[in-house]
């Protein structure tokens, strides 16, 4: 009998991919979604409804869940933290608490920004210091915290994995919103073709490093770790040394203005009306109100060492 995975926010972007590479590897796959829902294959669950949690698990009985479902907007957290803490926070809490009574193992994804991302700390491990820049991070972080809390008992095996990813890219549907902030640099790009003569340039951040990796080669590392964690927990329940934090990213190094001159160039578009812009210098046009890091990356060697590979998508190839 194949083993079963369950996907929060199976019509996202990451979470359609994390899905569809289950499928790959021969699970059973059941998704979840609230507004998106398509059952079978995405059925519909209200995170904020602990009564709805129990009741998916119990009908759907999975090995695994891939926790992919947030807020995962950092503006959006800035403007409402409530709002952001509880799909971030509670919600991931009693999911993880009702995983583990069930003895299911619950990989938890998070992020980059748990991270300050300030000037000379990166790379960044998985034992290195937190200290989130925004609403967003601290969100993300806290919901790391109270899966690591919920399944601290291994007396059953490691049951909680956190892995943080950085900013991604996939294949997007006609209806996500927003996929990605790595879509809102093409849009940026097709905005400035369309600019007059005299109008101001469109400026894109030229000052944060950031490292895009793509939503397939996710999707592939989650299905390793949950291969992996699942069959310990049925093989050996006593083995306590596996990690319960992971990270995975790419290696390939951009700024939002070094992507946009890759977008140019593949989409065959002038790059004269990009201003390259340093928010740092600039408290006026364009500047966000959260704060954003300059440098997360991520070091990955804690997955190698697991026996997992690290092996990424080149970001210009794959567009």
């Amino acid at each position: 009998m194949a083993p079963k995975a369950l996907v929060t926010g199976a019509s996202g972007l990451l979470g359609r991919e994390v899905a569809k590479s289950f499928e790959y590897a021969h699970w059973d796959v059941v998704g979840t979604g609230l507004t998106r829902a398509k059952p079978p294959s995405i059925v519909k669950l209200d995170l904020l409804n602990g009564e709805d949690i129990k009741r998916v698990l119990d009908e759907e009985k999975p090995d695994v869940i891939v926790h992919c479902a947030a807020n995962r907007f950092p503006d959006s957290c800035t403007k409402d933290p409530d709002a952001a803490r509880a799909i971030n926070v509670a919600s991931t809490g009693t999911l993880a608490s009702e995983a583990y009574k069930r003895s299911i193992v619950v990989i938890y994804i998070s992020t980059d920004y748990v991270f300050s991302g300030k000037p000379g700390e990166a790379p960044y491990t998985t034992s290195s210091p937190t200290g989130p820049p925004n609403v967003y991070g601290e969100t993300k972080l806290e919901g790391e915290q109270t899966v690591l809390e919920a399944t601290k008992d291994t007396n059953k095996g490691v049951l909680g994995v956190v892995l943080r990813v950085p900013v991604l890219y996939g294949r997007p549907e006609a209806n996500d919103p927003a996929p990605s902030a790595v879509y809102a640099i093409v849009d940026a790009v097709r905005k400035a073709e369309k600019l007059k003569e005299g109008e101001a340039r469109v400026k894109v951040d030229d000052y944060g490093i950031r490292f895009p990796t793509a939503t397939e080669d996710v999707g592939r590392v989650c299905v390793d770790i949950a291969k992996l964690y699942s069959e310990q927990a049925k093989a050996d329940p006593a083995k306590k040394d596996l990690p319960r934090i992971l990270q995975f990213s790419s290696s390939d190094k951009y700024t939002k203005y070094d992507m946009a001159k890759v977008f140019a160039d593949i989409l065959g578009l002038p790059t004269d009306k990009i201003e390259a812009w340093d928010p740092t210098k600039d408290d006026e046009e364009g500047k966000s109100t959260t704060v954003r890091p300059y440098n997360t990356q991520l070091d990955t060697n804690a997955l190698k060492d697991l026996g997992i590979s690290t092996a990424s998508l080149n970001f210009v190839a794959w567009w």
